[in-house]
């Protein structure tokens, strides 16, 4: 069984037991989390399919760590114009795992 869930506008292919990163959410670290926006259920081949979410569906999780990315750097430069910058980017991210498929 698995699911097709929709969170910080990114979708995620999740079977329970799965370990996923994705974008910061406002749950303590060790809490339950309820993922609300299921967009597929595969249940033994049987498919539930949403418009735009299967409705009664959800994911439960559990809040694992908050923890931060890894640097992205970007290089911006104009030539003959003496312009140079550099700009860095830690995206903010919350690893859960995933305990429940229900729907």
């Amino acid at each position: 069984m698995y699911a097709v869930l929709e969170t910080g506008s990114k979708q995620y292919r999740v079977v329970a037991g799965d370990t996923l990163e994705i974008e910061r959410l406002a749950v303590e670290a060790g809490k339950p989390f309820t993922f609300d926006r299921v967009l597929l259920v595969n249940r033994d081949g049987k498919l539930a399919v949403g418009t735009p979410t299967v409705s009664g569906a959800s994911v439960l999780a559990d809040v694992v760590a908050h923890k931060r990315g890894e640097k992205k750097l970007t290089f911006k430069m104009k030539r003959r114009k003496g312009y140079h910058k550099t700009i860095g980017h830690r995206q903010e991210l919350t690893v859960v795992k995933i305990t429940e498929i229900k729907g």
